[in-house]
């Protein structure tokens, strides 16, 4: 508790620190929201103690202040999270507090922030910056705030920005009585690293994005610790068998890359690390194509086909080694923001099958639904999901925003 404790009122300070003497010509703006949310397990649990039904509550307030033309800012925001049963996901984070100045070409952050690299759906094998807060969401696309100082520039060749990242936040996993979970539960009390500096090895990314007329594309080196933990076996001080994350160091050279052609999108993620003496290669991509106005409507259809590959197959740092996705996307384009997207993975070599639906419409000025569901069937045991065999779950979120 203390090592997090310090990575996130660190950043804070710093913000701050950067504040200018004089509040003149200042744009302050709050917003934020709070949320409560359903969870419905269909099954019962493989794991004693764990509840069918679950609820929480979650709040995220963003506190901006803008000056110097917009050209300085700062940028906090507070989130946390209550639940019923999972003290593991009753958490607190900073997602963000970072002062942030652009001066012409140039553009400089320090402090706690978010960044995101990747194209695909599925899932994002290029996105290392920040640590996934699996708590939140297992589809590891909720992240946890990176204390971070950022510099970007701006040419003609493209956009070529450097983040040195200070201090390594651990992911979040759930408790005993969380669901959806592991069937052993992981005790971060014993985590351990390969770096003797753990969580203050001094980590650092170097990223090169540009556009070249219907081509998107990025380029990135990563050197430091590996965000996704290896789960060792081990036993806690009751004797109990549990998981124990062991943080690697790894050096990654990665690309994104996405291809506007009408209404073809084309995409590829993927990397070449080496971390314990091996190089291992991941890749994903696929198609996405949108039938536009569909029945003389305002509404759009999309279809999207993926494919994700690891050399090592599966394991527990990427379950997803050989599997296909697959997915429709509906968008109303209406003045609600009504979107629909049902998705289907297969694992081509377990043949393990997972369906997901992600629903959301906004109702009013002020409040936003989500509707979610998420069931696996088939997973044999030798599948690193297997434990999430008897967690299918519908979930519902209803957001009063301010």
């Amino acid at each position: 508790m203390t090592r997090h404790f310090k990575a996130i009122t660190a950043a804070p300070l710093l913000a701050i620190l950067a504040a200018p003497a004089a509040a003149e010509d200042f744009d302050v703006r709050v917003r934020g929201y709070v949320e409560p949310e359903l969870r419905v397990f269909t099954d019962s649990a493989n794991v004693s103690g764990q509840e069918r039904v679950n609820t929480s509550v979650a709040a995220q307030v963003t506190f901006e202040t803008f000056w110097d033309y917009s050209d300085q800012w700062i940028v906090v925001e507070p989130f946390a999270r209550w639940d019923e049963n999972d003290a593991g996901r009753t958490h607190f984070d900073l997602r963000e507090a970072k002062y942030a100045r652009v001066d012409g070409n140039w553009e400089f952050r320090i402090g706690m922030d978010k960044v995101f690299w990747g194209v695909t759906e599925a899932v994002h094998l290029v996105d290392i910056i920040n640590q996934t807060d699996l708590v939140e969401n297992i589809d590891g696309e909720e992240k946890l705030g990176q204390p971070m100082v950022m510099v970007s520039s701006m040419w003609d060749f493209g956009t070529v920005t450097g983040y040195l990242l200070p201090y390594f936040r651990e992911r979040t996993f759930p408790d005993a009585d969380g669901r959806p979970s592991f069937d052993i539960s992981v005790d971060e009390s014993q985590t351990r690293y390969e770096s003797s500096a753990e969580e203050h090895h001094v980590d650092f990314a170097l990223r090169y994005a540009n556009t070249f007329e219907d081509w998107d594309v990025g380029l990135a080196y990563f050197q430091g610790t590996n965000r996704t933990p290896v789960l060792t076996p081990g036993l806690n001080a009751e004797g109990e068998p549990v998981l124990i994350p062991y943080y690697v160091q790894t050096k990654r050279v990665s690309t994104d890359i996405q291809a506007t052609k009408g209404a073809w999108l084309y995409k590829f993620e993927g990397f070449f690390q080496d971390q314990l003496d091996e190089g291992n290669l991941q890749a994903t991509g696929g198609i996405e194509y949108t039938f536009y106005g569909i029945f003389e409507t305002a509404n759009d259809l999309g279809l999207v086909a993926e494919y994700v590959w690891d050399d090592r197959g599966a394991n527990n740092q990427n379950p997803f080694a050989n599997d296909v996705f697959t997915a429709l996307r509906w968008t109303a384009n209406d003045v609600s923001s009504t979107a629909i997207l049902a998705g289907t993975t297969v694992d081509l070599d377990t043949q393990a099958l997972g369906f997901s639906l992600e629903a959301e419409r906004r109702i009013g000025a002020d409040y936003f639904v989500s509707l979610e569901a998420r069931f696996f069937e088939d997973v044999p045991p030798s599948d690193p999901l297997y434990s999430y065999e008897n967690d299918d779950f519908v979930q519902l979120r209803v957001a009063r925003y301010f």
